[in-house]
């Protein structure tokens, strides 16, 4: 009987030093209670408890975990009926407020965002919703830190996962992305078709314009060609001219010295004078343009006559230089 006392005594003595130290592991948090009340919170590590008298009530991580929202039916601000699930990061910063300010945080936490889901959706139609997402997913973060705080739970992000409208709706809407694809299709050709119009018209008025440049250019290059053309044929004349009378300033000038040299000249020069007239007249009936003209034969030697006048004259006067006989010689012949 007594070595059966001492099992007895033995056994309870193992099992007492046995709960009276407790390891808590990193990033664990462990709330103790004595007698039935709140005494410490255990840190991680070796951590030493009166057995008998303290108790664990509740040990969980410190480290941020995720809530798994599962789909859920909302209805939105123009009744539309769709399906919503999210994911929601969150982690206990407060152990003491987690355990006893709350009976199940789990499921007060899920609960709470369905809630808030609901109500977010409800606010939006159906379009804005597809395209708030962002804005939604702020709302609701900032609406579930503020509701859990008393819980001793931080929320660090909330995000939407899926949100699914019912088949019929879904139906409509891609009957709408249909008609809206083939509105911008059409709209798109016509402003196509617009702007090649357009970029026509332009390069059509623009080459006109260039067109209209280059005749004008034309014109101008022509015009300064001409001018260019008929002073370099001015002074060309006039430069004929001025050679033409120089060679008939020097021609007279030969015919002058010939005359007063030689007396007999007078008699050639009339001679040639006469040649030249006859000639003329004969180039004036082989041309083109002739006309008929009516020369009286006896008047030939009338005209002869006063040609040879004329030069003797010429010689004549080509003798005197002013009043004075450049020769007495000449002047008596």
């Amino acid at each position: 009987m007594e070595q059966f006392l001492l099992l007895i005594f033995l056994a309870l003595g193992g099992s007492a030093v046995a709960g009276s130290v407790k390891i808590v592991n990193q990033g664990n948090e462990v709330l103790v209670e004595r007698l039935g009340s709140y005494d410490r919170k255990l840190q991680p590590g070796l951590r030493l408890m009166w057995p008998f008298f303290d108790k664990i009530v509740y040990q969980q991580t410190i480290r941020e975990k995720v809530l798994d929202i599962p789909p859920q039916k909302c209805i939105t601000r123009d009744n539309v009926g769709i399906e919503v699930d999210a994911v929601v990061y969150w982690r206990i910063v407060d152990m003491e407020k987690a355990w006893y300010k709350v009976e199940n945080l789990h499921a007060a936490m899920t609960n709470l965002v369905l809630t808030q889901i609901r109500s977010e959706m409800g606010q939006l139609e159906l379009d804005k919703s597809f395209t708030a997402r962002s804005q939604i997913n702020d709302i609701l973060l900032r609406e579930l830190d503020i509701a859990t705080d008393p819980w001793g739970v931080k929320i660090t992000r909330v995000e939407l996962r899926d949100i699914v409208p019912s088949q019929t709706v879904r139906e409509s809407m891609e009957l709408q992305m249909a008609a809206e694809r083939r509105r911008r299709a059409a709209i798109l050709t016509s402003e196509g078709e617009r702007e090649s119009a357009v970029n026509s018209a332009r390069g059509k008025a623009e080459a006109q314009i260039l067109d209209a440049e280059a005749r004008q250019k034309a014109t101008i290059l022509q015009a300064e060609a001409q001018q260019k053309s008929i002073v370099l044929q001015a002074q060309a004349e006039r430069q004929e001219q001025v050679l033409k009378a120089q060679a008939t300033s020097e021609a007279l000038q030969i015919i002058t010295k010939t005359l007063n040299s030689e007396p007999k000249a007078q008699e050639a020069l009339q001679f040639l004078i006469a040649q030249n007239y006859l000639e003329m007249g004969m180039k004036i009936g082989t041309s083109d343009s002739s006309k008929v003209m009516f020369m009286d034969p006896r008047s030939i030697p009338a005209t002869l006559e006063g040609m040879r006048s004329i030069v003797s004259d010429s010689s004549a006067n080509s003798l005197f230089d002013g009043d004075t006989p450049r020769d007495s010689h000449n002047l008596s012949s």
